[in-house]
Formats: structure tokens, C-alpha cells, sequence
């Protein structure tokens, strides 16, 4: 029987093993969608225990805690940072066969070289080792991204963020990159009127532009585009149920957008042509800077209504939605390709179901204007897993080029994650190592090692040009 997370972990045949260790384990990261706090990175903190490294903000362990009858208090309740690790101790026994298992082995290991497994027996033990060596200056967040070889990161901010965390770690000369990314949500979140308002007001505050029709407000967001690339950003992201392609016109625009700020309720057919005319602003301006825009489609979010006005978005009860993404998204995408305005795009889907479908769809827009325009962006969220890796990748193999892939991210708050880069390199190799040793791939470690670098590091440094 293999040990538990050993060197060779996830590698099934000696080509694969040659492949990781040879051609992937030290290839430098790009992580070019993730959710990390600029502030933290600005003022270089360190956490004072590993609950607050570890557990705050993690929806994923909130949930298998939850499932496993941990009650709310030590999720995101008032337990002690102790009490609430105790109880992530006694659950992370019954993850078995969940990713969180083996993330947080490999974290273990990774950040603080234990291999000890994590239990209630064991708990108190690795709680006061990890929380020692945090409390160093060895373990500040810029050193555990040092540690990770982490070379770019991109975090994910709203318009109206000031970005002064990231001019701090610029002016710090902080060697690692820390950009921002431009996610405008909110700014096209037209169901709650109120909220749109509120967003409009705090808009026209940092922008500094009075907002009283469609053209100023369109002003207002464009400049908050123009500061984001002033600061180095070179991408958008956007969280989308579906993406949004209804007919509409400048008239029809303008009049939806003087009833939003007249307080008036708007028909569902105006809420999408409304979104419908934002997107396309935003990926027209995308395009003219040559940014790289990401669609993240198909989440279906704050599920449990009880649980979010009590502890609102972003806590833990969302799931995979079943919505109808290939009309809309291949109208869109057209729209703009028809006038030469379609950026270098990432899709990312939540539904699995999605996954030929998207792997299709991107071959319909690479026009060989640059190696992989439009791509079939990495497992995201529930499908970031064993499982849903290996799907991905052979749904982009099958029906593309796995080849110009431009490979993993974190997609995570939490410093901690990083690892989750390993356990992709070492599943894509496997991958590759099983058919080079079934005669269903040459025995040509050097041209396959090539692939296996380019998917981990070169294409992302190329395709976003840094």
C-alpha cells in the first residue's frame, strides 16, 4: 500500500512521475483569478493562528462543517479561533474522498512541512506548531507567496475600489506582481433598485463625475476602467448566472436606466437588455486595451434566503445552477466578433454539463489572430477537484487544444491555497503519463515535458503578456 500524500502522490506510472518532477514541480505560478485581500499583501500581516489563516472566509470547510452537524457558532459564529479549529479537526476525518482532504493535507505539508494526519487527537498539537511558525516573520503573506514561487497574482475588485493597497505594494517594490482585475457586478446588478442606486451614488463619489443620465453613468464606469489600467490591470472578470445577449438599442437603454434612478421597478425583458448593453460596454473596453475578459457562468447563489439575511453572500450556500448557456453566450461572443471588438476571452463553467459544450463553443471564435484567443477556462469552484480537472481537460483535449491551455488558479481568499496548483500539475501529468505508457502517446518525455511547462507556466506568461 502507497503512503498518504508521499512524493509521488496522484503520479500512477513512472512517465508520469518523470513528467511531474522532472518538467512541472518547479515551474513558477500564475494566478490570475483569486480573491485575496490586496490589504493584507500591502501591509504584509501575519496571521496570529491558524484558524484565521485557515478557516476565515472558507466557505468550503463552513460547508462539509455544517454537514458533518457542526453548529453555526463555529463557522462564522462567536466560538474562539481554538474552538472553532477543534471543530474543523473533527470534520476534516469524515471528508474523505472530498478535495478539502487532501488540500489540507497537502497544506500542511506544503506551508509547514507536517505530515501528520489532522484529527481531534492530533488537533491541539498542529494548531500550536502551525500558529508558532505564523506568528514569524517567515510566514508573513508575502513569504508564503514566496514560498509558493508565486510570480503574478491578480485580485478582484470593484470599480469603485480605490486601489490603494495595490499602489502601496508597487511602491513597496514588492518583486512578486499584484495586480488588480476589473469585476464589475455590481455596477450591472439592476434586480434590487435600491442597491443599484446606492451603487450609483458611491460611483459618482469616486469618480467625481455628476450621474444623471445612461452617458454619464457610462462615463463614470469608463473612467474607473481607464484608472484600473493605469494601475497595471490588464483583466476583467464577470460572475454571471448566464451571459446576457438580448436585442436592444441606445433609446431603450437610456430610458431603463432614467426609471432605475427615478426609483421605478423595471419588466425582467428590460433587467436584460439593461445587463445585455453593459456587458458589451465592458467588452468593447476590454477589447480597445487589449485585456484579457473572464466570464464566470452558471453559479446559482444565496440559495438558502433563512442563511443569507443572516449572514449575506459569499458564506456557503451556493450550488451548481442548470441554466441555458450556448445560445446567449454564442450570440454575444459573435456580437462583438462581427465588428473585430472580441477580446482574448476565458469562459469558466460550474455545470459540468456545460463542459463539451463550452470546449466547442471556444473553437467557434479562435480566428488564429493569437494561440488560443478564446479559451476553456480551468475547473471553477464545485469542479475544482480530481474528478472535475480530469473532465475539463479531456473535454478540451477531445474537441480543442489542450496544448494552449492556459492552466490553473486559486479562485480562493485564502493564502493557504496555493497548493491547489500542485494537485492540478500532478493530476495533468498523470493524465499524460497513463497514455505514454498505453502506446496512446509517443515516449517523447521531452516534447510532452514542453506541453506539461507550457500548460503550467508559459502560456498564461505569454497569452496575458507578462
Amino acid at each position: 500500500m502507497k503512503k498518504f500524500i508521499d512524493e509521488n502522490f496522484l503520479l500512477q506510472s513512472n512517465a508520469a512521475r518523470e513528467l511531474y518532477h522532472q518538467f512541472a514541480k518547479e515551474m513558477p505560478i500564475i494566478d490570475y483569478h483569486n480573491h485575496l485581500p490586496p490589504e493584507q499583501i500591502a501591509n504584509d500581516i501575519n496571521f496570529d493562528n491558524l484558524t484565521q489563516a485557515w478557516l476565515y472566509g472558507d466557505h468550503y470547510k463552513w460547508r462539509a462543517m455544517r454537514s458533518n452537524g457542526v453548529n453555526e457558532k463555529y463557522c462564522t459564529g462567536d466560538a474562539s479561533d481554538y474552538e472553532k479549529f477543534e471543530q474543523w479537526a473533527a470534520t476534516v476525518p469524515y471528508t474523505v474522498r472530498n478535495p478539502l482532504y487532501h488540500w489540507t493535507h497537502l497544506e500542511l505539508q506544503r506551508y509547514f512541512n507536517i505530515d501528520t494526519i489532522l484529527s481531534p487527537e492530533t488537533a491541539k498539537e498542529i494548531y500550536e506548531e502551525c500558529t508558532a511558525k505564523l506568528r514569524t516573520p517567515e510566514y508573513s503573506v508575502r513569504n508564503l507567496l514566496r514560498k509558493m514561487n508565486v510570480k503574478v497574482l491578480c485580485t478582484t475588485d470593484d470599480p469603485t475600489d480605490t486601489l490603494e493597497h495595490h499602489k502601496k505594494i508597487k511602491a513597496d517594490g514588492f518583486e512578486i506582481k499584484v495586480l488588480p482585475a476589473f469585476r464589475p457586478d455590481k455596477a450591472m446588478n439592476v434586480d434590487d433598485v435600491a442597491t443599484f442606486n446606492a451603487y450609483v451614488n458611491k460611483l459618482q463619489e469616486v469618480s467625481g463625475i455628476l450621474i444623471a443620465s445612461w452617458d454619464d453613468y457610462m462615463l463614470a464606469l469608463k473612467s474607473r476602467h481607464d484608472f484600473f489600467g493605469e494601475m497595471g490591470c490588464c483583466i476583467s472578470d464577470h460572475g454571471l448566472e448566464q451571459v446576457y445577449a438580448m436585442d436592444y438599442n441606445e433609446a431603450e437603454i437610456k430610458n431603463i436606466f432614467r426609471k432605475l434612478t427615478d426609483g421605478e421597478s423595471i419588466s425582467q425583458p428590460e433587467n436584460m437588455k439593461f445587463k445585455s448593453a453593459m456587458l458589451v460596454k465592458f467588452a468593447e473596453w476590454d477589447h480597445e486595451k487589449n485585456w484579457v475578459q473572464q466570464y464566470h457562468l452558471g453559479a446559482l447563489r444565496n440559495n438558502n434566503s433563512r442563511m443569507m439575511k443572516t449572514l449575506g453572500a459569499d458564506t456557503g450556500w451556493d450550488s451548481i445552477g442548470d441554466f441555458s448557456q450556448g445560445k446567449q453566450l454564442s450570440k454575444f461572443l459573435d456580437r462583438l466578433d462581427t465588428t473585430n471588438q472580441l477580446a482574448k476571452t476565458i469562459l469558466y463553467n460550474l455545470n459540468p454539463a456545460d463542459n463539451e459544450l463550452i470546449a466547442t463553443m471556444i473553437g467557434n471564435f479562435n480566428d488564429g489572430s493569437i494561440a488560443g484567443k478564446v479559451q476553456f477556462g480551468s475547473s471553477w469552484w464545485f469542479l475544482d477537484q480530481k474528478d472535475g480537472m480530469t473532465k475539463q481537460i479531456n473535454a478540451i483535449s477531445n474537441m480543442g487544444l489542450l496544448s494552449k491551455f492556459v492552466g490553473m488558479l486559486t479562485d480562493s481568499r485564502s493564502f493557504m491555497s496555493y497548493p491547489r496548483h500542485e494537485y492540478f500539475r500532478r493530476i495533468l501529468c498523470n493524465i499524460f503519463g497513463e497514455e505514454m505508457e498505453n502506446g496512446e502517446l509517443p515516449d517523447n518525455k521531452e516534447w510532452i515535458g514542453k506541453i506539461i511547462r507550457d500548460i503550467c507556466y508559459n502560456n498564461s506568461k505569454n497569452y496575458f503578456q507578462w
